[in-house]
């Protein structure tokens, strides 16, 4: 029975991952950043196979309980970035834990003989700093794929440069260190959707699912979704997990970072999914999946299965 450490794996996709794990017969180990707030992964233990879950307070910017947590794993995720969109101060909310603490992981893998793979939950931002919005000069219909050239900007938000600058991180290290003993790979979800595991209210997926579904705008960038009734990407949360698992179990795919997307739709037709209603206009696909399909075999859900799945 091996042995995965998931750091962040109490949040809203690494609880579907510690499940899918814990499923799938592994030892789980689950870092959390306050043991204390057991409200935060209390919900983690309503899973299978729970005798094989292990809960840790981890802070990724600490090197030292780092490198202790994942001293037996053979299998490394890491997720345990912060979402958010309401900062206020970026450097020391988004930019010092994501970017320092990416420094800090890889190089505690680099010292951990035990590992063997490594998935990293990345971005779409780590393609388009603007996502929601099209790429610098490209259409809002224009597809994307892994071979376009990343785009980054300095006026996007802060979240999304955090991790397109922690993603340039992994490339460089990868680059940097051609006979690694383990497997890196990153997948970078779209707009992630779909069911809580949890009843935290702190989660920015199903925060977002509940002002589309209900017209809400509690800052600028929400009023300019609707403003503009941006086109967005959408995937399942579920299929995030399954994607993260597939690369964490599948040889050969060292130096990957996979998009992960299922189907585009304008925001004033999330609205009518999120109520049940079926949307006006035809799904497109600007996030292109095949890479996905084809090295892992995702078969991602329809975004109406997803929406519908969102319960409050």
């Amino acid at each position: 029975m091996k042995t995965v450490g998931i750091i962040g794996g109490s949040g809203f996709i690494g609880s579907h991952t510690t499940h899918i794990f814990l499923k799938e017969g592994y030892n789980v180990k689950v870092s959390v950043t306050d043991i204390k707030k057991s409200e935060k992964y209390q919900h983690l233990f309503n899973l299978e196979n729970t005798d094989n879950l292990n809960i840790s307070a981890v802070r990724v910017e600490d090197l030292g309980t780092l490198k202790d947590f994942i001293s037996d794993c053979e299998i490394v995720v890491h997720g345990g970035t912060p979402f958010q969109l309401d900062v206020k101060d970026p450097q020391t909310e988004l930019f010092d834990p994501t970017i320092k603490g990416t420094e800090n992981f890889l190089k505690a893998i680099s010292e951990t003989p035990s590992i063997e793979k490594v998935v990293l939950i990345a971005s779409v931002a780590a393609y388009n700093t603007n996502f929601p919005l099209p790429a610098g000069s490209k259409n809002p219909n224009d597809t994307f794929n892994e071979k376009d050239t990343p785009f980054m900007s300095e006026e996007s938000h802060p979240y999304a440069q955090a991790k397109f600058l922690a993603n340039q991180t992994v490339e460089k290290f990868i680059k940097e260190n051609p006979k690694l003993s383990f497997e890196i790979i990153s997948v970078s979800p779209v707009g992630v959707m779909g069911k809580s595991l949890s009843n935290r209210e702190d989660s920015t997926s199903t925060g977002l699912q509940f002002l589309f579904k209900n017209k809400i705008a509690p800052n600028p960038f929400v009023q300019m979704l609707y403003d503009i009734n941006a086109e967005m990407a959408i995937v399942d949360v579920r299929d995030v997990a399954e994607a993260i698992f597939k690369a964490a179990t599948t040889s050969g795919l060292h130096g990957k970072n996979y998009l992960l997307s299922s189907e585009t739709y304008s925001v004033s037709d999330m609205n009518l999914m999120l109520n049940h209603q079926a949307p006006k206009n035809k799904a497109s696909v600007v996030y292109e999946n095949t890479l996905a399909i084809n090295d892992l075999g995702m078969k991602f859900r329809p975004v109406q299965e997803t929406l519908n799945n969102y319960s409050k």
